[in-house]
């Protein structure tokens, strides 16, 4: 039996013009796709390898009681830190210095700022998505939360601290709660509330705003001498997710110091400040 044959339409130039647009435009889709998963996934492997392996070499440091109080040196891990309200598995090693072979293992400390429990401002950047992703979910920090930093010699526990909508009605309201009580606005009876009047538990800032990581936060770095600063954590990351635009800031004070024990461990910690 015969078979008809359907002639074919050339369709002319702007039919091309549109084929060719469309495979382009798949074509890009794609190459973003193949970057997303790269980003997503492929990156969070690497980071994942060099995370555990600097976990390892710094317990192996802290068991052969190699330097309590070491050299910061670029790259390389002395701390602990750890949010107890993302759940028991998470943990990531602190890395001196923010550069982007740092941050692709883990947090990193911004050179020149604090130590953990020291007075002024002990700053840590993370990753948002991709590469381990240490702060993706930041933006669900609330005031009072714990975040737990471990040295080899301590536990330092910092409390997020109040949000801006929070301050008139700290002492009344959030404050008065039990896990709330070490946790104070910092604020002054001064009509801008003094040196920490612009310091709160959570902000949304500019990339060029470098002075959240300053001893007192947005204040130039004399307004306080040492000893009348108060001790700091400061995380940053990008914001919002998958965007550099600006960045999140998350600010929390320490109540808590544990001296380390020699079978001292997290999970006896978080029974102590009643986060198990």
């Amino acid at each position: 039996m015969a078979i008809l044959e359907v002639p074919k339409s050339s369709g002319g130039l702007g039919a091309k013009i549109v084929r060719t647009f469309g495979e382009l435009l798949i074509t890009a889709g794609l190459i973003v796709l193949l970057f997303v998963v790269y980003e997503l996934y492929v990156t969070d492997f690497f980071s994942a390898k060099k995370q555990a392996g600097a976990t390892t070499t710094l317990n192996e440091d802290w068991a052969q009681g190699r330097q309590p109080h070491p050299e910061l040196i670029d790259g390389k891990a002395f701390a602990k830190l750890y949010i107890p309200g993302f759940g028991a598995d998470y943990h990531f090693t602190i890395q001196e210095g923010t550069e982007a072979a740092a941050l692709e293992v883990g947090p990193g400390h911004y050179k020149g700022t604090a130590l953990p429990g020291e007075p002024g401002n002990f700053a840590v950047a993370g990753h948002r998505v991709g590469k381990g992703a240490p702060f993706n979910d930041l933006d669900l920090l609330s005031s009072c939360d714990a975040i737990v930093v471990e040295t080899q010699t301590d536990f330092f526990v910092y409390r997020v601290l109040p949000h801006s909508d929070e301050i008139a009605n700290w002492s009344t309201g959030k404050g008065a709660q039990p896990q709330c009580s070490p946790i104070g606005t910092l604020r002054t009876n001064a009509a801008d509330g003094g040196p920490y009047g612009e310091t709160y538990g959570r902000e949304i800032v500019n990339p060029n705003e470098g002075d959240v990581v300053a001893p007192v936060p947005h204040k130039p770095s004399d307004v306080l001498p040492p000893a009348q600063q108060v001790a700091l954590l400061t995380l940053t990351t990008c914001h919002p997710q998958f965007s550099d635009r600006q960045r999140l800031i998350v600010h929390a004070v320490l109540t808590n110091q544990f001296p380390k024990m020699a079978d001292a461990t997290y999970a006896q910690l978080l029974q102590s400040i009643g986060e198990a």
